[in-house]
């Protein structure tokens, strides 16, 4: 009897399995690469009341998605607040100016893209000086910080290269929020897992990290374009 529950099963290279809520609010299940159907299967039963649990935080983050259409009025967001879209014939790129983005008039169909360029260049200018700040008090150093396309993250790090990645979606989403990434990343070069030590390190430079981990897990289905 298979159970009928809508989750994406993975096969990786691991020795456990584990169930994931992603950022989407869509379930994973990674399994070992020689998991039988099975096996799945009575995994799934196993954990029928976390994938209840996890369904019930996927429509929480629905309510809060946002379906953007590409015309004038449409709103946007920027560092946590809402502006409008206005297309503007002189206008080769995203503009941001008072309480309007302009957009060139052509740009309906790579509007996009051209919003996805608007976040990545606005985070290379504010993040790395919030991330110099919060590293000097923390006695670190980052040599890289890039603002990229991160899948399902929010934000991660190399201790080997000591590089910090954000995604660009990140700008949509308030200040307080973006500096709770970054203390969040430069605590892992000290503590690799997310454990006690980890958190409270956390705390420590951050103390009102736990509001931040909320808005993100209510509203960050938002953060789209």
């Amino acid at each position: 009897m298979t159970v009928a529950f809508k989750i994406a099963v993975k096969h990786s290279k691991r020795k456990t399995a584990s169930i994931y809520l992603e950022r989407d609010g869509s379930l994973s299940l990674l399994v070992p690469e020689n998991t039988t159907e099975q096996t799945i299967n009575n995994i799934l039963k196993a954990n029928e009341y976390k994938i209840y649990k996890y369904q019930a935080k996927r429509e929480l983050l629905n309510e809060h998605a946002t379906k953007r259409e590409p015309v004038n009025g449409q709103s946007f967001l920027y560092l946590g607040r809402n502006y409008y879209l206005q297309f503007n014939a002189e206008t080769k790129e995203i503009e941001f100016k008072g309480r309007y983005f302009y957009a060139p008039e052509a740009s309906r169909v790579t509007l996009d893209g051209l919003f996805k360029e608007f976040y990545r260049k606005r985070g290379y200018k504010f993040i790395p000086p919030r991330v110099k700040k919060y590293a000097e008090m923390m006695g670190l150093s980052s040599e890289e910080i890039a603002v990229l396309e991160l899948q399902r993250r929010w934000a991660s790090c190399s201790d080997r290269k000591r590089k910090v990645n954000f995604h660009w979606k990140i700008m949509m989403a308030p200040a307080s929020v973006i500096d709770y990434l970054i203390v969040h990343e430069l605590c892992h070069f000290k503590h690799k897992r997310h454990n006690a030590e980890f958190w409270n390190e956390v705390d420590k430079y951050y103390p009102e990290y736990q509001k931040q981990v909320a808005w993100l897990k209510v509203y960050g289905a938002a953060l789209e374009v």
